[in-house]
Order: C-alpha cells, then sequence, then structure tokens
C-alpha cells in the first residue's frame, strides 16, 4: 500500500524543533557579541562582529579554577560509585541471605530521602568531621546520594545475566572474584555506562551540597561560580550564557560516547 505523507507529525517536528532550536540559538549567539552589542541589539539579533572574549573573560575570572574543582568533584564521585555498586550488585543478585536484602532495602530506602531533607545533619557531620569548605565534604554526599539510584540500575541489568552462564563457570572450575570480572562486569557494559553517566552528572550539576557545604572561593564549583556574573550593576549575560556552554560540554561529550549504552542500561532497570 502506498504511504501518505504525515503533514500533521511533519508539522509537530518542525514545532518542536523551533522551541528547542531558538534557546540554543540565543544562548550561542550571546556568547559570540560582546555585551554592549548584546545590550543594543537584544537576543534575537545575529551577532555582526564575533568574538570570543566572553570565553577567554570567564577563565580569567576563575571559571577554570572552578571548572577543575567541578573535574575533580566528578571523577571522585564515579569512582566511588564504581568501587562501590558494581560488588554490591553482584552480591545481591548472587546471594539470597537476609544481610543482602536488607542492605539492598536500605538502599532503595535512600530514594524516598530528598537531599533537602537531611542537609541540615548533614551540615553538622561534616563540620564536626573537619570537611568543612573542602571538596572532600562535597564529594561524600555527593557519592552516597547516588548510590540508590545507581545499585537499582546495575542490579537490574545484572539480573539479565541468564543463571546457565555462572553455570558454565563454575563448571570451569572458576571462583567467584573471576565471574565477577570475567563474565559479569563484560555483560553489564550498558548499566555500568548508566551509573557512570547518572553519578557524573549529579555530581556535575549538583548545587545543594557546595552551597550549603563550602564558604571560599577555592573550594567552589561550577555551579556557584556561576554567582559571579552577577555585579551591582546588572548581569552580564554573554558571560553567564558563554560559562553555561562552557560547563555543558563535557556532559554532552560524555553522552555521545555513552548513549546507547545508557539506554541499554536503562531498558534494563526493570531486571528479571
Amino acid at each position: 500500500m502506498k504511504r501518505r505523507p504525515n503533514y500533521l507529525a511533519g508539522l509537530g517536528s518542525l514545532v518542536w524543533l523551533f522551541l528547542i532550536g531558538l534557546p540554543l540559538y540565543v544562548m550561542l549567539a550571546a556568547t559570540l557579541q560582546s555585551r554592549s552589542d548584546y545590550a543594543a541589539n537584544g537576543p534575537l539579533a545575529f551577532p555582526k562582529h564575533l568574538t570570543l572574549d566572553n570565553y577567554t573573560q570567564d577563565f580569567s575570572n576563575g571559571f577554570g579554577h572552578f571548572f577543575l574543582n567541578t573535574v575533580l568533584v566528578t571523577l571522585a564521585v564515579v569512582v566511588i560509585v564504581l568501587l562501590v555498586v558494581p560488588p554490591l550488585s553482584y552480591s545481591i543478585v548472587r546471594s539470597r541471605g537476609r544481610i543482602t536484602t536488607g542492605v539492598f532495602r536500605l538502599f532503595l530506602l535512600g530514594l524516598a530521602i530528598p537531599a533537602q531533607a537531611v542537609i541540615v545533619p548533614m551540615f553538622y557531620v561534616i563540620s564536626k568531621a573537619g570537611l568543612y569548605d573542602n571538596l572532600i565534604g562535597v564529594i561524600l554526599p555527593t557519592a552516597a546520594f547516588s548510590l540508590p539510584v545507581c545499585a537499582l540500575v546495575l542490579t537490574g541489568v545484572m539480573r539479565d545475566i541468564t543463571s546457565d552462564l555462572y553455570e558454565a563457570m563454575a563448571m570451569d572450575g572458576a571462583s567467584p572474584s573471576r565471574v565477577f570480572f570475567q563474565l559479569v562486569l563484560p555483560l553489564s557494559k550498558g548499566g555500568l555506562s548508566t551509573i557512570v553517566v547518572f553519578s557524573a552528572l549529579q555530581a556535575w550539576n549538583g548545587f545543594l551540597f557546595p552551597l550549603v557545604l563550602t564558604q571560599s572561593d577555592s573550594s567552589k564549583v561550577i555551579t556557584l561560580g556561576l554567582f559571579n556574573f552577577q555585579t551591582e550593576h546588572g548581569i552580564d549575560i554573554p558571560g553567564l550564557l558563554a560559562a553555561v556552554v562552557l560547563s555543558m560540554l563535557p556532559i554532552f561529550i560524555v553522552y555521545l560516547f555513552a548513549r546507547r549504552a545508557l539506554v541499554q542500561g536503562l531498558m534494563g532497570v526493570g531486571g528479571k
């Protein structure tokens, strides 16, 4: 049968493309013109004189230090998640003991506790531990609040591994550690990519913990550094949007390389 063109779907796609593309155009166009040109021409005007001064000024105003702090926090959170979640998920899937089940339920309980509800006791604990205004004081709670979702995702992925593969490895005389490294981890690449991207996003876009648990400029991250573009004379919108673009690039690049594995990992959350 001859297919008829779906004009309504095409129109809807064009509307969606316009709604998504217009904010991106406004943001990128503002970063390529000076503050005076932006104020004179408006946000929708195409830049007449292209310039990269907004990006260079961001780094001269300390954005590079905030960027480095964010990278350190993100890498540390991802490392903690990768060290804790895969062995935990493997134990949950392969063990039927009450202790393991209780630990898993405790992790799931963390899904129901928002960070805002525990920020005051968290501030007290971090202060008493001597970690206030320190990146470690931001890394630990960020990683802790990333663990429940990551454990849930990876446990669902590992449950999709059939018992026949475990039995085949056992017949070959493989130890539990060998099964974990040679069977479970290679077949859980989608879930591992998912928890890496999720924990990286949580750390990179984190605002509440850095706001409450840090104070000095030396411990600021990107989300707090954006406040530096607000002055007594207003907001440097081109400089602010240039900083936003720079803060988006690392996560966008990670998503481009891990998007297929990310979708596969999310599809396996339910498990069997």
